[in-house]
């Protein structure tokens, strides 16, 4: 397994020392033509929004201009990373307002939509150094349901074994428009701070999204999309089975 030799948050893209895990330590700037998460060999098709476990993603915006994936775990909550609802400018926590929840989004149409009434992290977040790495998770709650539960994603509640195949599948910074997704990648394994690590292909925009596992009773959230190589297709994800644990 190649080493990670440095990560970047998938939304606001802040370069980690090596074996870092905290969002804002900087080491040195990206070079423009590199899409950090992808490696030599894009793999990424896109997919149809249309179909299950896709049809439960959703594009994640905010009213200054961030931009995220999520996963609906209910008819009225949306899963995807805490750290896509920091402010860039004030580092601050954003208005749960000026959130906006769109479902199965695809060419300027979606299948439904929503404002954010309200917002849950993990307990004892905060936004800035130092925050554990497994508390970038956050559930956001809509005015209302968006999609009969039938169309959403249950959380896996244990870890998944070494080995076990995943999709990642989100809006990202260079087709936007549409669904990306890496549908033949695995689980690689545990770090010591409790994130997942896989080899799934993911740049911007992808911050929040499920990391998909098939089961016996159809698919699941294996975890929370959070951080990724700057040159390779590797990444960290929270465990779904942690937020299910505090959910």
């Amino acid at each position: 397994m190649q080493t990670l030799r440095h990560l970047a948050s998938l939304c606001c893209l802040a370069l980690l020392m090596p074996g870092a895990l905290t969002a804002h330590a900087q080491e040195r700037p990206i070079p423009r033509d590199i899409l950090p998460g992808i490696g030599q060999q894009d793999p990424r098709r896109p997919v149809d929004a249309r179909e299950m476990p896709f049809q439960a993603l959703a594009r994640v915006q905010h009213g200054l201009g961030g931009r995220c994936t999520g996963a609906l775990i209910a008819p009225n909550q949306v899963l995807t990373a805490a750290h896509c609802l920091i402010a860039r400018r004030t580092e601050n926590l954003v208005q749960p307002g000026s959130v906006h929840v769109l479902l199965g989004y695809e060419r300027g149409a979606q299948a439904a939509q929503a404002q954010v009434v309200s917002f849950r992290t993990a307990p004892g977040y905060r936004p800035g150094p130092g925050v554990p790495a497994a508390s970038d998770w956050a559930i956001l709650t809509l005015a209302r349901d968006i999609a009969p539960r039938a169309a959403t994603l249950p959380l896996l509640t244990a870890l998944p074994a070494p080995r076990t195949p995943l999709i990642l599948a989100g809006y990202q910074q260079d087709r936007p428009e549409v669904l990306l997704a890496d549908t033949a990648c695995r689980m690689l394994g545990v770090t010591s701070a409790g994130m997942l690590l896989h080899d799934c292909a993911g740049t911007r925009g992808v911050s929040g999204a499920p990391l998909l596992v098939a089961t016996p009773g159809g698919w699941a959230v294996a975890g929370v999309a959070s951080r990724a190589a700057v040159e390779t297709a590797t990444g960290l994800a929270v465990p779904a089975a942690t937020v299910a644990a505090a959910r």
